[in-house]
């Protein structure tokens, strides 16, 4: 039996993670807000593995600790000390940026919950936490396609990468809890050498022009 309860908690408090990582502009607290969302996702994925027996899950929450929870945000805090702790400016000023964010979010939640059946026809994705997490999952998504649509700052849109991958994640650990073949996929699509790669372009950036900002990349002549 799955702990409900739980997971929709931890479900949950991955939005207001979410929130923080985008919104903050202090990229040190984003890189930490980044963290906790990681240590959300692993319990999730824990909790799934006692709730449904699959030991794979197991396996699987150990290499999303190390790689979300250990090794990405200490990428993204090792690069942050090289650059800046503070945020290029958003194209959106802060107060705004938080009501559309707010605004995305509850959308695309309600959105989901009607429409679970349409975007995953299973039977499993219209009962009780696995409905929950599929519509915390496309609000997750879509926060971090905004951020990575709405930030000039390189290291903020590397941000919203890691965000997707998580509402990716979440979607696939609830949708087929008791398949060997999830934890697999799960494991096979950490994006960390993705994120070190672009954290080292961006500090090479940095170096180069002083600036972290992509909307002057168009400076850029190799």
């Amino acid at each position: 039996m799955y702990n409900e309860g739980l997971i929709s908690t931890l479900s949950f408090i991955m939005i207001m993670t979410s929130v923080t990582a985008v919104e903050s502009r202090n990229l040190r607290t984003a890189a930490f807000a980044y963290s906790g969302q990681a240590l959300l996702i692993c319990g999730v994925i824990l909790a799934f593995a006692v709730g449904s027996g699959n030991v794979a899950l197991y396996g699987w929450a150990a290499v999303a600790f190390a790689t979300k929870a250990l090794i990405t945000p200490w990428l993204l805090l090792r690069y942050v000390r090289r650059t800046s702790e503070h945020e290029v400016p958003a194209i959106i000023g802060f107060g705004p940026s938080v009501i559309v964010a707010c605004a995305l979010l509850i959308t695309f939640y309600q959105l989901t919950h009607i429409y679970a059946q349409f975007l995953a026809p299973t039977t499993v994705a219209m009962h009780g936490v696995f409905r929950t997490n599929l519509a915390v999952s496309l609000s997750v998504f879509v926060i971090g396609l905004y951020a990575i649509l709405s930030r000039r700052d390189a290291i903020k849109t590397v941000i919203g990468l890691c965000l997707l991958e998580n509402a990716v994640h979440l979607s696939l650990v609830s949708l087929a809890p008791t398949l060997r073949e999830t934890a697999l996929i799960g494991v096979a699509t950490e994006v960390v050498i993705t994120v070190y790669l672009l954290l080292y372009v961006i500090q090479g950036i940095y170096e180069k022009f002083g600036t972290t900002d992509t909307y002057k990349l168009s400076e850029l002549h190799w």
